[in-house]
């Protein structure tokens, strides 16, 4: 049967129909506009309801929804924990949704796993029971299936890599966000460039010409291929970092493939060459023969497909 799935992300949230063959049949794309708490909540049952109309038009009868929020879902209550939407720290949606459309069977999962479960259902982890989705973005997370199952940990919590320990010794500043993501998130990415500058280094680079507040990971990646030597220090950093993170993971679950998606694989994809040889340094030597990186077949699309398996899946 035909579900709606819908993509909540930090900034937007996309919602769409698909039939049980995976084909999406229409979607819609609302930004969130600094909404929180039960806004937030209020502009998904809008979407939810302006979909039924549509399928109710068609003659499409929908009996389920899937849910992919950014951050972790509490498989046992039902509420969510969103770092990036205010208001959103024990969120009851599960409780909510079902009180608006108590007919419809609802699933709710973090978007880590989404991705890994749209990529297994719809694309570059097909026929994989052992693979990963490294999601870097905004922050970083993995989707990890095992056994053709989501490892989830004691407290639906696992895959937070992003607080994954490569340096040494401890800074403060990785406390918010992990010394991972600080280093090779796009956030991250901007930050140790911005760091650079601030510290008088490089003033030769063409970033330094920009309002150091206003660099972005876009604005390192372009000098980057401008063979800016600055933009050069700093992607070198983020690629040694994404290749020991592969090399972990790699050891610690020997999986068929990583895929790499997120905002910045994107622009990232390129490296990953150059990540696999930085993984091999540190990687089980066996393992690391064993797994293939990818970029993403879905790409921004992957926890929307994601989540449409999770309505599907029963």
């Amino acid at each position: 049967m035909p579900v709606i799935a819908i993509d909540l992300g930090a900034t937007k949230t996309a919602a769409a129909v698909f039939n049980e063959q995976g084909d999406l049949l229409f979607s819609e794309i609302h930004q969130l506009k600094k909404r929180k708490g039960k806004e937030v909540g209020a502009l998904l049952q809008q979407q939810i309801i302006s979909l039924l109309n549509k399928t109710t038009e068609k003659k499409i009868s929908i009996t389920a929804i899937g849910i992919c929020v950014p951050g972790i879902a509490y498989a046992k209550t039902g509420k969510v924990w969103c770092p990036n939407i205010p208001e959103w720290d024990d969120y009851p949606l599960l409780e909510e949704l079902h009180n608006f459309f108590p007919d419809k069977k609802i699933k709710i999962d973090s978007d880590r796993a989404c991705y890994i479960l749209g990529e297994v259902w719809k694309g570059n982890a097909k026929n994989c029971s052992d693979a990963i989705f490294l999601a870097v973005g905004t922050g970083i997370g993995a989707g990890i299936l095992m056994n053709n199952q989501i490892l989830r940990g004691c407290n639906d919590i696992a895959g937070a890599i992003g607080w994954m320990g490569l340096d040494r010794p401890f800074h403060e500043k990785y406390i918010s966000c992990g010394c991972f993501e600080y280093n090779a998130s796009g956030e991250g990415i901007a930050k140790v460039a911005k760091e650079m500058i601030s510290a008088g280094k490089f003033k030769e680079s063409e970033l330094s010409k920009i309002n150091v507040d206003q660099i972005s990971a876009r604005n390192v990646f372009d000098a980057f291929d401008k063979n800016d030597p600055f933009a050069k220090k700093v992607i070198e950093n983020a690629i040694e970092c994404w290749g020991m993170a592969v090399a972990n993971l790699v050891s610690l679950f020997n999986p068929e493939k990583i895929i790499f998606g997120g905002g910045v694989f994107g622009p990232a994809l390129k490296y990953l060459y150059a990540i696999q040889e930085e993984a091999k340094k540190w990687a089980q030597p066996i393992s690391i023969k064993h797994v293939t990186l990818e970029g993403s077949a879905l790409g921004t699309e992957a926890g929307l497909y994601g989540a449409a398996w999770l309505a599907m899946k029963d």
